[in-house]
Protein backbone atom coordinates (compact mmCIF):
# COMPACT_ATOMS: atom_id res chain seq x y z
CA UNK A 1 0.00 0.00 0.00
CA UNK A 2 2.99 2.35 0.92
CA UNK A 3 4.54 1.33 -2.63
CA UNK A 4 1.42 2.25 -4.31
CA UNK A 5 0.69 5.53 -2.70
CA UNK A 6 4.00 6.84 -3.61
CA UNK A 7 3.03 7.03 -6.73
CA UNK A 8 -0.01 8.20 -6.41
CA UNK A 9 -0.70 12.49 -6.76
CA UNK A 10 -1.54 14.76 -4.28
CA UNK A 11 -5.54 14.79 -5.40
CA UNK A 12 -5.67 10.67 -5.30
CA UNK A 13 -4.17 11.06 -1.63
CA UNK A 14 -7.01 13.35 -0.31
CA UNK A 15 -9.99 12.01 -2.30
CA UNK A 16 -8.97 8.62 -0.39
CA UNK A 17 -8.49 10.21 2.94
CA UNK A 18 -11.61 12.22 2.51
CA UNK A 19 -13.83 9.23 1.28
CA UNK A 20 -12.15 6.93 3.91
CA UNK A 21 -14.71 5.25 7.16
CA UNK A 22 -13.21 6.70 10.50
CA UNK A 23 -12.13 3.44 10.87
CA UNK A 24 -9.97 3.11 8.18
CA UNK A 25 -8.63 6.92 8.18
CA UNK A 26 -5.60 6.42 11.09
CA UNK A 27 -4.40 3.23 8.74
CA UNK A 28 -3.88 5.85 5.83
CA UNK A 29 -2.80 8.73 7.82
CA UNK A 30 -0.13 6.33 9.18
CA UNK A 31 0.19 4.98 5.64
CA UNK A 32 0.62 8.54 4.03
CA UNK A 33 3.38 9.54 6.99
CA UNK A 34 5.21 6.35 6.24
CA UNK A 35 5.39 7.37 2.30
CA UNK A 36 6.78 10.94 2.73
CA UNK A 37 5.99 11.59 -0.35
CA UNK A 38 5.60 15.31 -1.08
CA UNK A 39 2.39 14.42 -2.49
CA UNK A 40 1.33 12.57 0.50
CA UNK A 41 2.68 14.85 2.58
CA UNK A 42 0.64 17.95 1.12
CA UNK A 43 -2.59 15.64 0.76
CA UNK A 44 -1.67 15.28 4.98
CA UNK A 45 -1.51 18.81 5.07
CA UNK A 46 -5.20 19.63 3.35
CA UNK A 47 -6.63 16.81 4.94
CA UNK A 48 -5.77 17.59 8.64
CA UNK A 49 -7.49 20.52 10.52
CA UNK A 50 -5.78 20.70 13.83
CA UNK A 51 -9.46 22.70 15.03
CA UNK A 52 -11.42 20.08 14.08
CA UNK A 53 -10.26 16.98 13.37
CA UNK A 54 -10.76 13.98 15.95
CA UNK A 55 -8.00 13.90 18.75
CA UNK A 56 -7.16 9.99 18.17
CA UNK A 57 -6.64 10.89 14.94
CA UNK A 58 -4.48 13.99 15.02
CA UNK A 59 -2.77 12.02 18.06
CA UNK A 60 -2.35 9.07 15.48
CA UNK A 61 -0.54 11.71 12.74
CA UNK A 62 1.85 12.53 15.61
CA UNK A 63 3.00 9.32 16.85
CA UNK A 64 3.44 8.21 13.43
CA UNK A 65 5.69 11.17 12.47
CA UNK A 66 7.88 11.02 16.21
CA UNK A 67 8.72 7.43 15.38
CA UNK A 68 9.61 7.62 11.59
CA UNK A 69 12.79 5.85 11.63
CA UNK A 70 14.27 8.15 8.48
CA UNK A 71 11.85 11.33 8.55
CA UNK A 72 12.17 13.73 5.99
CA UNK A 73 12.45 17.99 6.42
CA UNK A 74 9.17 17.97 4.82
CA UNK A 75 7.71 16.08 7.98
CA UNK A 76 9.10 17.65 9.90
CA UNK A 77 7.98 21.27 8.04
CA UNK A 78 4.33 19.51 8.24
CA UNK A 79 4.28 19.24 11.79
CA UNK A 80 5.29 22.45 12.59
CA UNK A 81 3.26 24.07 10.34
CA UNK A 82 0.26 22.30 12.11
CA UNK A 83 1.42 23.64 15.69
CA UNK A 84 2.37 27.07 15.09
CA UNK A 85 -0.41 29.51 16.42
CA UNK A 86 -3.07 27.56 17.04
CA UNK A 87 -5.24 27.18 19.70
CA UNK A 88 -4.67 23.53 20.02
CA UNK A 89 -5.69 20.45 23.01
CA UNK A 90 -3.36 19.63 25.80
CA UNK A 91 -2.42 16.40 25.03
CA UNK A 92 -2.16 17.66 21.11
CA UNK A 93 0.14 20.42 21.64
CA UNK A 94 2.28 17.91 24.57
CA UNK A 95 2.46 15.24 21.63
CA UNK A 96 3.53 17.81 18.54
CA UNK A 97 6.02 19.28 20.71
CA UNK A 98 7.53 15.64 21.82
CA UNK A 99 7.25 14.87 18.22
CA UNK A 100 9.06 17.90 16.68
CA UNK A 101 12.18 16.43 19.44
CA UNK A 102 12.11 13.87 17.63
CA UNK A 103 12.18 14.89 14.68
CA UNK A 104 14.61 17.24 15.09
CA UNK A 105 17.41 14.33 16.77
CA UNK A 106 16.91 11.65 13.90
CA UNK A 107 17.65 14.20 11.17
CA UNK A 108 20.80 15.40 13.05
CA UNK A 109 21.40 11.81 12.73
CA UNK A 110 20.92 11.85 9.63
CA UNK A 111 23.68 14.74 9.51
CA UNK A 112 20.75 16.93 8.43
CA UNK A 113 20.88 19.74 10.97
CA UNK A 114 21.64 22.66 8.95
CA UNK A 115 18.43 22.43 7.35
CA UNK A 116 16.38 25.21 7.88
CA UNK A 117 13.19 23.49 9.30
CA UNK A 118 15.68 21.95 11.62
CA UNK A 119 17.11 25.25 12.87
CA UNK A 120 13.29 26.42 13.21
CA UNK A 121 12.79 22.97 14.87
CA UNK A 122 15.33 23.92 17.38
CA UNK A 123 14.33 27.38 18.06
CA UNK A 124 10.84 26.57 18.24
CA UNK A 125 11.70 24.41 21.62
CA UNK A 126 14.23 26.18 22.91
CA UNK A 127 11.75 29.43 22.83
CA UNK A 128 8.66 27.87 24.61
CA UNK A 129 11.31 26.81 27.37
CA UNK A 130 12.30 29.74 27.32
CA UNK A 131 8.48 31.12 27.95
CA UNK A 132 7.41 28.54 29.49
CA UNK A 133 5.53 29.75 32.89
CA UNK A 134 3.92 26.45 34.06
CA UNK A 135 5.89 23.45 35.25
CA UNK A 136 4.14 20.91 33.13
CA UNK A 137 4.90 23.27 30.25
CA UNK A 138 8.66 23.16 31.02
CA UNK A 139 8.68 19.18 31.58
CA UNK A 140 7.05 18.77 27.88
CA UNK A 141 9.81 20.96 26.34
CA UNK A 142 12.50 19.12 28.45
CA UNK A 143 11.50 16.24 27.03
CA UNK A 144 11.24 17.21 23.35
CA UNK A 145 14.91 18.45 24.34
CA UNK A 146 15.75 14.34 25.41
CA UNK A 147 14.33 13.26 21.66
CA UNK A 148 16.46 15.97 20.04
CA UNK A 149 19.92 15.50 21.86
CA UNK A 150 21.44 18.13 20.57
CA UNK A 151 24.72 19.23 22.49
CA UNK A 152 24.05 22.74 22.77
CA UNK A 153 21.19 22.19 24.24
CA UNK A 154 23.33 20.70 27.59
CA UNK A 155 23.83 23.97 29.22
CA UNK A 156 20.06 24.55 29.46
CA UNK A 157 19.52 20.85 30.60
CA UNK A 158 22.15 21.23 33.18
CA UNK A 159 20.56 24.80 34.66
CA UNK A 160 16.92 22.84 34.90
CA UNK A 161 17.96 19.90 36.27
CA UNK A 162 20.20 21.76 39.45
CA UNK A 163 17.93 24.62 39.62
CA UNK A 164 14.03 23.18 39.18
CA UNK A 165 11.30 21.57 40.92
CA UNK A 166 10.96 18.07 41.27
CA UNK A 167 9.61 17.44 38.21
CA UNK A 168 11.71 19.49 35.92
CA UNK A 169 14.83 18.05 37.76
CA UNK A 170 13.47 14.54 36.73
CA UNK A 171 12.94 15.92 33.60
CA UNK A 172 16.02 17.36 32.80
CA UNK A 173 18.47 14.64 33.87
CA UNK A 174 16.61 11.94 32.39
CA UNK A 175 17.07 14.10 29.49
CA UNK A 176 21.14 14.32 29.79
CA UNK A 177 20.93 10.42 30.23
CA UNK A 178 20.22 10.27 26.42
CA UNK A 179 23.28 12.06 25.36
CA UNK A 180 26.34 9.90 24.48
CA UNK A 181 29.42 9.61 25.92
CA UNK A 182 31.64 12.09 24.22
CA UNK A 183 28.63 14.89 25.26
CA UNK A 184 29.03 13.91 29.29
CA UNK A 185 31.86 16.76 30.02
CA UNK A 186 33.33 17.38 32.93
CA UNK A 187 30.64 20.14 33.41
CA UNK A 188 27.87 17.47 33.61
CA UNK A 189 29.85 15.21 35.58
CA UNK A 190 30.30 17.94 38.17
CA UNK A 191 26.63 19.12 37.78
CA UNK A 192 26.21 15.03 38.59
CA UNK A 193 27.84 14.89 41.24
CA UNK A 194 26.08 17.90 43.24
CA UNK A 195 22.84 16.87 42.59
CA UNK A 196 23.84 12.79 43.61
CA UNK A 197 25.39 14.45 46.65
CA UNK A 198 22.96 16.91 47.23
CA UNK A 199 25.65 19.81 47.86
CA UNK A 200 22.77 22.66 47.23
CA UNK A 201 19.85 21.09 48.13
CA UNK A 202 17.49 18.23 48.02
CA UNK A 203 16.73 16.07 45.03
CA UNK A 204 14.00 13.68 44.35
CA UNK A 205 15.41 10.06 44.15
CA UNK A 206 14.73 9.58 40.69
CA UNK A 207 16.62 12.11 40.12
CA UNK A 208 19.79 11.33 42.25
CA UNK A 209 19.54 7.94 40.50
CA UNK A 210 19.82 9.04 37.47
CA UNK A 211 22.33 11.31 38.05
CA UNK A 212 24.38 8.59 39.63
CA UNK A 213 23.58 6.49 36.47
CA UNK A 214 24.76 9.00 34.19
CA UNK A 215 28.52 9.12 35.94
CA UNK A 216 28.56 5.30 36.30
CA UNK A 217 28.03 4.96 32.61
CA UNK A 218 30.30 7.17 30.99
CA UNK A 219 34.04 6.64 32.02
CA UNK A 220 33.54 6.55 35.75
CA UNK A 221 36.40 8.18 38.05
CA UNK A 222 37.07 5.46 41.19
CA UNK A 223 36.72 8.43 43.48
CA UNK A 224 33.01 8.81 42.09
CA UNK A 225 32.27 4.82 42.04
CA UNK A 226 33.78 5.13 45.85
CA UNK A 227 31.61 7.58 46.70
CA UNK A 228 28.33 6.53 45.05
CA UNK A 229 28.92 3.12 47.20
CA UNK A 230 29.36 4.93 50.42
CA UNK A 231 26.28 7.34 50.32
CA UNK A 232 24.44 3.59 49.68
CA UNK A 233 24.87 3.08 53.19
CA UNK A 234 22.32 6.09 53.81
CA UNK A 235 20.21 5.34 51.53
CA UNK A 236 16.75 3.13 51.74
CA UNK A 237 17.30 -0.17 50.38
CA UNK A 238 15.64 -0.40 47.38
CA UNK A 239 17.53 2.64 46.00
CA UNK A 240 20.98 1.35 47.63
CA UNK A 241 20.48 -2.04 46.24
CA UNK A 242 19.73 -1.02 43.04
CA UNK A 243 23.23 1.28 42.82
CA UNK A 244 25.42 -1.63 44.42
CA UNK A 245 24.36 -3.71 41.39
CA UNK A 246 24.63 -1.01 39.14
CA UNK A 247 28.59 -0.60 40.23
CA UNK A 248 28.89 -4.83 40.20
CA UNK A 249 27.65 -4.59 36.26
CA UNK A 250 30.08 -2.03 35.53
CA UNK A 251 32.85 -3.78 37.16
Amino acid sequence: FIRMLRSAKKRDVLQLLRRASAETRPFLVEAAVATQSVASLAALSDFLDFSKEPKSLLEKFLYTAAFSPRPSGELLQLVLDKLDGKQLAPEIWETGIVAVGSLVGKLCQQKLCGLQVVERGVETLLRGLRGAEEEPEVVIYLLALGNAMLPETIPTLLEHAEGGPTAVTTAATSALQRFPAPHISSKVKQAMRRIFHQKRKSYDKTCRLAAAEILLDNHPLPMDVINILLATSEMETEMATFLQLKVQDSL
